[in-house]
């Protein structure tokens, strides 16, 4: 078996290929497109002895804006592929005899690592949960984008007029955006008009994420039937949780699913203090983040597991 190292960036990866004991086999750079991933899982199965094709492992740095690419060919060509974090890559990188920092250090403390450390998180690649993802963090930047401009029209109104938005708190409904067009559309000068433009932004980010939501929905409905049955799991919760999951299959048991969720407790014990338990920090924080949206509902409705627990 041969594991080959892959250090991602933008422009070009770097490759290192390790034996079994992790010693060094050699190296390569491709560019960052299919064809260098193909001249890479070539290079890569000239390297396996005799007429053996099944031999080998890539272990891919878990940078995924830029590893995505590689995950998908390396998977349609029918390899294995295996996600390494960047805080277990640098902690292997530091254990090696080689000092310094650099992408064929980097890959190489990548393979080893892989070597190293069981069940690590499986590269899955599947149209339904990518697609959701993609949509998910689209909804998400829109809904960020739109806080913003909300965040600067309501200091635009104040200066205009301290007390006309009074008590109205949510400024994200088509009521309260048409209120507050018809307000400015009585007025004149400079700040009404930068209001009104900003007000424009926030109506027109406002329709987008309801388009999307629709979509969303459409997606997530005819796939998520058990997820929706959790208390507390809405359409936005669900699709967040299968677009980040990426087929539940790829992980060996529930434990690694809940470390990859950052819900399994960690061990912070010693001597008389034996047993002691803490959450973790590391771990998918988008998912994370989802989960406790569901705790949160379920401590506030009578008659679900969370309010019980």
């Amino acid at each position: 078996m041969i594991t080959v190292g892959a250090d991602v960036h933008k422009a070009r990866h770097t490759f290192v290929a390790v034996d079994t004991v992790g010693a060094k086999i050699a190296e390569t750079v491709v560019p960052a497109t299919t064809v260098g991933h193909r001249q890479a899982l070539a290079w890569a199965r000239a390297l396996l002895p005799g007429a053996e094709t099944d031999g080998l492992l890539w272990a891919v740095e878990d940078c995924r804006n830029m590893s995505n690419r590689l995950e998908r060919d390396l998977l349609a060509a029918g390899q294995s592929v295996v996600r390494v974090s960047p805080h277990l890559m640098a902690a292997h990188r530091r254990t090696g005899r080689e000092r310094g920092k650099s992408d064929p250090i980097d890959a190489l403390a990548v393979a080893r690592a892989a070597q190293r450390e069981p069940d690590l998180p499986v590269a899955s690649h599947d149209q339904i949960s990518r697609d959701l993802k993609l949509l998910t963090d689209h909804r998400d930047h829109h809904v960020v984008q739109r806080t913003s401009s909300i965040n600067r029209l309501r200091w635009h109104l104040h200066e205009l007029d301290p007390e006309f938005l009074g008590d109205t708190a949510d400024l994200t409904t088509v009521l309260a955006q048409q209120r507050i067009r018809a307000w400015l559309g009585e007025r004149s000068g400079v700040l009404v008009e930068i209001a009104a433009e900003v007000l424009a932004d926030v109506m027109d980010l406002t329709a987008r994420i309801k388009k999307l939501d629709k979509r969303i929905d459409a997606v997530v409905t005819p796939v998520s039937s058990a997820l929706r049955e959790i208390d507390g799991c809405g359409v936005l919760t669900a699709a967040k949780i299968l677009g980040e999951v990426a087929n539940v299959d790829r992980f060996p048991g529930q434990d690694q699913l809940a470390r990859y969720c950052g819900i399994a407790p960690v061990p912070v014990w010693s001597g008389r203090t034996e047993g002691t338990m803490r959450l973790t920090r590391s771990g998918n924080r988008q998912l994370n983040r989802a989960i406790h949206v569901i705790a949160l509902t379920q401590a506030r409705c009578d008659q679900t597991l969370g309010h019980a627990y």
